[in-house]
């Protein structure tokens, strides 16, 4: 039996899955014009993500992923060039007006690029989806993540003293204990990135070293990774990485991560001993980057909400 007063409709009209109907076959044609090959990993894995800001949701002895990247880089270690994906990831505690636990990456490494270059495919693909939108009309803007921080708070992210970067996120009513690189991802997240993207495409590169993730660092300053994200209207749409080869960092950026996640009392997963396998065999010289393709979404659609856009959000799947 099912209840009668249990909210069985859809969130999302049929115009607006239409759409979203229209711009995965953009994508997909976007793709193939570049020849670059879709592939199609497993969603249930062996390994959680150790990243302590996402949450890989349990399912009997195995995850759901957080994203398709270990696998990815795995096909990439064994010479299978340019790849993409589009997949249903989910990520625990994730729920909001921009945030759905169970999403949909669009994901892909290209072979040989560097971060300006990759920067320009995923400009090119989100100019396609979103040509309507008025951030597309200009020039895509290219910050650097310091001169970003500085432009909307005045602060050096590198110099600002502890002290200098909580009285940032005072008026947030923030006034837990916290390190460093949270105060400056809360501070990117929550003050920074909403401004970003409104008038045109907005760049933001030259991470923190301390927030390289899977990416490299720098060469030529090694306080920075290579890495950046993509804001539009406000919202963070890209996250990509000239992407680490190293496994023998990669390892040592994996036991860091599980470090601070005894500390926090989280849960401490096994690092993934395929991926730093296949690194250890070789990765190619590559970028990759993932694109939220729900956001890009609602940026289409001028939605004010993800549930817009999507026909059961996790509330009513």
């Amino acid at each position: 039996m099912t209840d009668s007063g249990a909210d069985w409709r859809p969130t999302a009209t049929r115009e607006r899955l239409q759409l979203r109907a229209t711009l995965l076959a953009r994508t997909r044609a976007f793709f193939a014009a570049r020849q670059v090959l879709e592939v199609d990993t497993p969603t249930l894995v062996n390994a959680a993500v150790t990243d302590v800001h996402i949450h890989s949701l349990p399912v009997d002895g195995l995850f759901v992923h957080t994203s398709p990247e270990y696998a990815m880089k795995r096909l990439l270690a064994a010479g299978f060039g340019d790849i993409y994906q589009i997949c249903h990831v989910a990520r625990g505690f994730e729920q909001s007006r921009v945030h759905n636990t169970e999403f949909t990456l669009v994901e892909w490494y290209r072979l040989g690029f560097d971060l300006s270059r990759l920067m320009d495919e995923v400009e090119a693909l989100v100019r396609e989806l979103c040509a309507s939108h008025p951030a597309v009309a200009r020039p895509a803007e290219r910050l650097t993540y310091r001169e970003a921080f500085t432009r909307h708070t005045g602060l050096d992210p590198l110099a600002a003293t502890l002290p200098q970067l909580q009285e940032v996120v005072e008026p947030l009513g923030y006034r837990e204990a916290a390190t460093r690189d949270e105060l400056l991802d809360l501070i990117m997240g929550a003050l920074i990135g909403p401004r970003l993207g409104h008038e045109a495409l907005t760049f933001i590169h030259g991470y923190p070293a301390s927030q390289a993730a899977l990416a490299r660092l720098d060469p030529a300053d090694p306080r920075f990774a290579q890495r950046f994200e993509l804001y539009m209207g406000g919202l963070e749409l890209a996250n990509g990485f000239h992407e680490l080869a190293s496994a023998a960092e990669q390892r040592a950026r994996f036991a860091q991560d599980l470090r601070a996640r005894a500390k926090r009392g989280l849960p401490v997963p096994r690092m993934d001993e395929r991926l730093l396998a296949a690194l250890e065999h070789g990765l190619p010289e590559c970028a990759g980057v993932a694109v939220g393709f729900d956001r890009l979404v609602m940026l289409a659609a001028a939605a004010a909400h993800i549930r817009d856009v999507l026909p059961f959000p996790t509330e009513t799947a």
